[in-house]
């Protein structure tokens, strides 16, 4: 009997993450956090209600980027549905339309995304920080990547 060893379509965050988001959360919707720290919001797909998480923004080469480094989370179908989300960091607050990365485009966002905030998001990658781009092209497929674009 074959197992599949894909991984899940998402990894759910724990309770504690839950809550360690929720008020991190609130404060970079206060303005705190570092620089690259933003609440993104989006529309639910289903509830029009709108959500938001804290997220880590990639800025390279004069673009800016979402990784999903959970997977296909809430967040990113409810994206992917709307077509645009916001980002907001204390009073300041800026709407996006999003285009969604191809999967040959992500191994070096993957690579960056990772050698960037390895700290936060080390455990959602098997491939560990610092390694070539090229260890990220199986894996690819299973974190969206969206550019944003003003």
């Amino acid at each position: 009997m074959a197992t599949d060893s894909s991984p899940p379509a998402f990894l759910q965050p724990t309770a504690v993450e839950r809550l360690f988001n929720r008020f991190f959360g609130f404060l970079v919707g206060l303005g705190l956090g570092m620089k690259h720290n933003y609440l993104l919001e989006v529309r639910g797909r289903k509830s029009g209600k709108l959500y938001s998480t804290p997220i880590d923004l990639l800025e390279l080469r004069d673009k800016r980027f979402l990784v999903a480094p959970r997977g296909r989370t809430q967040w990113v179908r409810n994206a992917e549905a709307a077509g645009v989300i916001a980002l907001k960091k204390g009073r300041w607050r800026q709407s996006y339309r999003l285009r969604p990365v191809p999967d040959a485009e992500k191994p070096a966002l993957l690579k960056a995304y990772l050698d960037s905030f390895k700290t936060a998001v080390q455990p959602y990658f098997p491939v560990p920080a610092g390694s070539d781009a090229q260890a990220f092209v199986s894996i690819a497929a299973n974190y969206p990547v969206f550019e944003l674009i003003a």
